[in-house]
């Protein structure tokens, strides 16, 4: 019963000191505080929330769920555990899930995801969280930016679980077809972060042309894509209008041939940065960031 649009609540209301923007020093002012866009997307609709401790709002996030009075089983609810936490191991993991819990003003998240696969730690953090779930303080669990070698990682240790979800940046310009046919055929749910490429994509003529031949938006067309793939759409933006016209995408359908134009976006560069980010972020933030140990340097 996986929603197939949530809400995104990265670099809402605030922008984590190791996001990319911060790093290279180009964060402008925030526009609104969380708490008011959140109140936002769940006023005109968006009941999925996907949250994470990296993106340090989860208490204004929290805020905004309590007064929109919305009944918490219409919400659905999913956060992830980050790379420091995971390094700590089990005690610090559990400790962040209560944390998570009392910021969101819950006694159960929906969906609990490990944010990157650790190195050498995250194994031990998904079999905490299955602990976790257990007690039942979590209804779901599953994994964030795992390549297919990560996931069989978990398989050979035996998890009893596996995980229900992937989630991973996926739209045309980032297309892993093979890793998502893998985890596909293993029943994971494939969860789309990135959905609209933070707009940085609006203006390719190939969008531009399928926008204006359907009468639809950049925007709507590439989320349109998403959820014809079948993969949750998760967009974000921070103004109310956007937040609708994202929604927008269930009165129309893309052709074959528009969803084979679309298929097409995805270059060879694109894949090469995207390994190089993987491998950057797997240590992100722990103590061996900045290092290449323990990272998988061939992944599917």
């Amino acid at each position: 019963s996986h929603p197939v649009i949530g809400f995104g609540t990265y670099k809402v209301g605030f922008i984590p000191a190791s996001a990319s923007a911060a790093v290279a020093g180009s964060v402008g002012g925030v526009e609104c505080t969380a708490e008011e866009c959140v109140s936002d997307a769940l006023s005109v609709g968006y009941r999925f929330l996907e949250c994470a401790e990296f993106y340090g709002n989860e208490h204004e996030v929290g805020k905004a769920i309590a007064k929109s009075g919305i009944d918490r089983k219409d919400l659905f609810l999913c956060s992830k555990v980050w790379t420091t936490t995971i390094e700590k191991g089990p005690a610090a993991i559990e400790a962040q899930l209560h944390k998570t819990l009392s910021d969101l003003g819950t006694d159960y998240i929906d969906l609990y995801l490990i944010h990157w696969p650790v190195p050498g730690k995250h194994v031990e953090a998904y079999k905490t969280l299955e602990k976790l779930q257990q007690a039942g303080k979590i209804r779901g669990i599953g994994v964030s930016n795992y390549a297919w070698e990560d996931y069989l990682e978990l398989k050979e240790a035996g998890v009893e679980q596996l995980p229900l979800v992937n989630q991973i940046e996926i739209n045309p310009f980032l297309y892993r077809k093979n890793t998502i046919a893998k985890f596909t055929e293993e029943g994971v749910v494939m969860q789309s972060y990135r959905s609209l490429r933070d707009g940085k994509a609006f203006d390719h003529p190939t969008l531009v042309k399928i926008a204006e031949d359907k009468s639809k938006s950049p925007a709507q067309i590439l989320g349109r894509w998403c959820v014809q793939k079948g993969f949750i759409y998760v967009p974000k933006s921070v103004k109310k209008e956007r937040m609708v016209e994202n929604a927008q995408v269930f009165d129309f359908e893309l052709t074959s041939d528009e969803m084979a134009e679309l298929d097409a976006l995805t270059t060879t560069e694109a894949i090469d940065t995207f390994v190089g980010l993987y491998r950057k972020c797997v240590n992100r933030d722990t103590s061996k960031d900045g290092t290449m140990q323990g990272v998988k340097m061939d992944i599917t």
